[in-house]
């Protein structure tokens, strides 16, 4: 099977310029915002800074960080699965043609030449066509599983994202009630506007964390989706395989 030669440069190569678009960011949110010009309307850029400095950038930070390392595994995710399909009908067409005709070698180099888990499952079939057809089977069964495995490869960090980003947010929330309180112990009087100056950090991080983690979860549902659909070819081809190879020996 013909490995994806240029892949890892190319995957490394995206997280690179995600973490340096996010410390890019992360420099200019912690720039002091200029005043707007009179008649001036602040764009989306600047109301999210402003918004990220007034969450407190030093702890914002850290769920901006959760936002970059999440989409990170998710672009390789995307990035993988996206060279891992293949047109597998039309692939197991000609496997199945060449096992009629007999061309065992010449379908095992069909296989090595494709990328993706289905024409390695298929090769793996085929390395054992003299096999008893149960051998073959199981053969096939186990080399999926771990094609399989290989798909699923980092999605435990993209969840791990999904609930830290949240949870980050709610962490603000509690830091600055407690932040509020402390003031309004210092100025020993409720005053509303040191209360709502905490309550501002608090909620501020809040909607932050929520909306990293939804951004996530789309991504990661996107990822799943695409799993689903290879696994899927995965399970179409090998039933095809063994099929072939049944009407070969047979």
């Amino acid at each position: 099977m013909r490995k994806f030669s240029a892949r890892h440069a190319a995957l490394s190569a995206v997280v690179i310029t995600v973490l340096m678009w996010f410390f890019q960011g992360a420099v200019a949110c912690a720039a002091p915002v200029e005043e707007l010009a009179d008649g001036e309307s602040a764009g989306f850029h600047q109301v999210l800074k402003e918004k990220f400095i007034e969450g407190d950038a030093s702890f914002m930070s850290l769920v901006a960080l959760a936002l970059v390392l999440g989409l990170a595994f998710c672009i390789e995710r995307i990035l993988y699965l996206s060279l891992s399909e293949i047109n597998a009908k039309r692939f197991m067409r000609e496997i199945d043609a060449k096992i009629e005709a007999g061309d065992i070698e010449g379908a095992k180099t069909q296989c090595r030449n494709t990328r993706g888990p289905v024409a390695s499952i298929c090769y793996q079939g085929l390395l054992r066509i003299d096999s008893p057809i149960e051998d073959i089977e199981r053969s096939v069964a186990a080399y999926g599983t771990v094609q399989a495995a290989n798909l699923e490869k980092g999605c435990s960090w993209i969840t791990l994202f999904i609930a830290m980003a949240p949870s980050l947010g709610f962490l603000g929330t509690v830091i600055g009630m407690v932040m509020a309180f402390e003031q309004i112990q210092l100025a020993g009087d409720i005053n509303p506007t040191i209360v709502a100056a905490g309550m501002k950090v608090a909620l501020i991080t809040t909607i932050f964390g929520i909306i990293v983690a939804l951004v996530l979860q789309l991504f990661y549902n996107y990822v799943l989706s695409k799993i689903d659909h290879l696994t899927a070819q995965m399970e179409e081809s090998a039933i095809t395989l063994l099929d072939a190879i049944l009407k070969y020996k047979g």
